[in-house]
Formats: structure tokens, C-alpha cells, sequence
């Protein structure tokens, strides 16, 4: 309760939220006008990449997604079926979100797999020399048009 207290106080105080006195009035103050003395601009856009998931089956789904993601969020942000993936959220608890890249694209990713990515890739479905879990992977502009492949099946190792 106590934290909540102070937050609210340095909202008020570096944010001006809530009411101020001037002299004799209270004055509301927006969180918009106090916040910016500026002319406000809007944010810029991330840019859209694509990528393009090669089911076991033959079966393509293509799919975009913004610079920064990485690849579990844009099958999941794109309502994607892959059937159990990423079932750990992204917290290198399972397998789920086991790929398989192409050789070339595998050795230019801009991060390599971690040691703790490797003992889960250990425990996937028919890991290959070039898979990698997919939320490991933040796409760049560089990746725009990657096309990966999906294992048959998942293997769960929180199971």
C-alpha cells in the first residue's frame, strides 16, 4: 500500500497528473499536456518482414511480422496453427517452437544459440544441424522472406 501511495505521489509530482493548485483554483491537468511541451510526432512504424512456415505435410503458411519480433510472436500475433507451439511462451522451458533453417541463412543469423537454447534444441523433435527455437530468433530486415521449415511433430520437454 505503501508503494502505492508513493507511485501516486511522483505521478503528481514529475507527471503534473491530478489536480493542481494555482492561487485559489484547482486545475485538472491532463497527462497529455503535461507531459509534452513539444509538438508531439508519431512513432515510427517498425518495418513488415516476412516469413513463410513449410509444414512437415508440404502445407506453406505465410506469415508478416515487424522488425524486433521474434519469430513465436509472429505466429502467434498471426493466429498461426503449429500445433503446440510455443506452448512455453518463450521462456526456453520446452521445444515446441523447434525450426529448421536453410544452411546459409543458419550460419548468417545475427545471434548464435545459447547454451541453454542448445540443451532445449537437445531435447526437440529430430533436431537437426541447422534448427533453432523460434522465439531465439528476432527478425531483422535481413530475414525479410525467410522460409523455414516445421519438424513432422513436437516434443515437449516440460513432459
Amino acid at each position: 500500500m505503501a508503494l502505492v501511495r508513493q507511485l501516486r505521489r511522483l505521478s503528481r509530482t514529475f507527471l503534473a497528473v491530478g489536480p493542481i493548485r494555482t492561487g485559489r483554483k484547482v486545475e485538472q491537468v491532463t497527462l497529455a499536456r503535461a507531459a509534452s511541451t513539444t509538438q508531439s510526432r508519431p512513432l515510427p512504424e517498425k518495418e513488415e518482414v516476412s516469413i513463410t512456415f513449410v509444414k512437415a505435410n508440404g502445407e506453406r503458411i505465410k506469415a508478416k511480422g515487424k522488425v524486433g519480433e521474434n519469430i513465436l510472436d509472429i505466429v502467434v500475433n498471426n493466429d498461426i496453427d503449429l500445433d503446440g507451439y510455443g506452448a512455453c511462451e518463450g521462456t526456453l522451458s520446452c521445444s515446441t517452437c523447434h525450426l529448421i533453417f536453410p544452411k546459409d541463412v543458419f550460419d548468417n543469423l545475427p545471434t548464435k544459440a545459447t547454451e541453454e537454447e542448445m540443451d532445449m534444441l537437445d531435447l526437440a523433435f529430430e533436431p537437426t544441424e541447422t534448427s533453432r527455437l523460434g522465439c531465439q530468433i528476432t527478425m531483422t530486415k535481413d530475414l525479410d522472406g525467410l522460409e523455414v521449415r516445421v519438424p513432422a511433430t513436437i516434443n515437449d520437454a516440460r513432459k
